[in-house]
């Protein structure tokens, strides 16, 4: 392998510009050199060159976690210059692009193709591999979360190596689905996806009781069913949410649901205040303010309901300071070994704290609540779990830490955070 190449690719530099944050501010460190390799060899080159010379690696994405997931001391790598669709498998109904690929990049490669993503989130700016890989869903009672449509991908090891892992290696494509970056750098990724379609999506105001007297129905009925439960007026502001007052079922203007609802049609696209209909990946995306803090954890659906009310109580009751809303949305389960919805399909319940307050005694009043239901974390918001949480709620986290040994016996892709989850 030739290295003498990307040595002007790696930058080690002074403190002051050695700091990286994630997007929200609330995660940070200090690298020893940084890469933004351009093509997959000089990517193996680096990740070879920086493990020979004792450095961990971690791999950016588009820093959109709120955990420690993307933090390191040692090589700091963005796949911001490997970014495209490299081939588009019509009859197969499935798409190859580079790990750097943005979600809203992608998109609109597919819309072009007569193509879309199965399932999407609300927010499409990260880079697929950081997203997909650490567990990111949209909301639908039968779709599986975003990684449940990777067919295929390619892995550098610490040697700078190349595994190829596809429906041939099982194993190592359901531990590679949620891998957060700890068995390799990804350097391509193959999606199975499906023709295009077209959402009609609808949104308005209801009752916090009215909503959960129709939430198995409307979960049943509709392709997309999500709300997010506003405890105050205020609480939609938080996160830039329509003002449906207008339209909405309820006058009331506290503890009421933003519901949101898409089905595939065929009607002619048109938009109205707080009606649309849109190709698919149009009508997902909500524009954030990154200004809150996120936890999210997957409830099994069939303690979904109670676990809402005992939050919202908790909310009302013990932390009435807490005015960012709870959203909550549905996914199917799937074989991913480290997947929040692993054999279970589930309901994620997620909910925020305000930048700059301490709101780490409701954060983790939350998290004894919802793991009290079985529930399992977003790897990308925050969560509370140790090592021997992770043995206890993921049947196959032991299978998975045994081959992340296999592949990493050093560690090289670990940090702090990660060692103590998966060492």
């Amino acid at each position: 392998m030739n290295t003498s190449s990307h040595n002007m690719h790696i930058n080690e530099f002074g403190l002051e510009d050695a700091h990286w944050r994630n997007w929200v501010g609330n995660q940070s460190c200090v690298r020893a050199a940084r890469g933004a390799p351009a093509s997959e060899d000089e990517l193996c080159s680096m990740i070879s060159d920086a493990t020979g010379k004792g450095l961990n690696v971690r791999v950016a994405g588009s820093g959109h976690s709120f955990t420690p997931v993307a933090l390191t001391s040692g090589l700091h790598l963005t796949l911001s210059n490997m970014q495209g669709v490299r081939h588009i498998d019509h009859a197969n109904l499935r798409v190859t692009a580079a790990a750097g690929t943005t979600i809203n990049q992608l998109v609109r490669v597919l819309k072009a193709e007569g193509l879309s993503m199965i399932n999407q989130g609300d927010i499409d700016s990260q880079a697929l591999a950081g997203a997909l890989t650490t567990g990111t869903h949209g909301t639908g009672l039968t779709l599986g979360n975003m990684a449940s449509s990777i067919v295929g991908m390619r892995l550098v090891q610490p040697n700078g190596e190349i595994i190829v892992v596809d429906e041939s290696t099982p194993d190592l494509l359901q531990a590679g689905r949620v891998s957060l970056g700890v068995l390799g750098a990804i350097s391509e990724i193959t999606l199975q996806v499906t023709n295009s379609f077209n959402l009609h999506e609808r949104i308005w105001r209801e009752d916090f009781e009215s909503v959960m007297e129709k939430h198995d129905e409307m979960a049943k009925k509709h392709r997309h069913f999500s709300f997010f439960w506003c405890p105050y007026e205020q609480s939609r502001h938080c996160y830039c949410l329509p003002d449906t007052s207008a339209t909405s079922k309820t006058g009331r203007t506290t503890d009421v649901c933003e519901v949101k609802v898409m089905d595939i049609t065929d009607r002619p696209i048109f938009e109205s205040e707080f009606e649309k209909v849109a190709y698919s990946s149009d009508a997902y995306p909500i524009e954030y303010v990154p200004n809150f803090h996120e936890l999210e954890y997957a409830v099994p659906i069939a303690h979904a309901k109670d676990a809402l009310r005992a939050v919202r109580k908790l909310m009302l009751e013990d932390f009435p300071e807490a005015i960012y809303p709870i959203e909550y949305r549905f996914t199917a389960g799937d074989g991913a070994w480290m997947s929040p919805f692993f054999e279970q399909d589930s309901v994620t319940i997620s909910v925020s704290g305000e930048p700059g307050t301490d709101y780490w005694d409701y954060l983790r009043s939350v998290d004894r609540i919802l793991r009290s239901y079985g529930a399992r974390p977003h790897w990308g918001k925050m969560h509370f779990l140790t090592g021997d949480d992770v043995t206890s709620i993921y049947p196959r986290a032991n299978d998975f830490r045994n081959l992340r040994r296999k592949l990493d016996p050093q560690g090289f892709y670990l940090n702090d955070h990660l060692s103590a989850l998966f060492k």
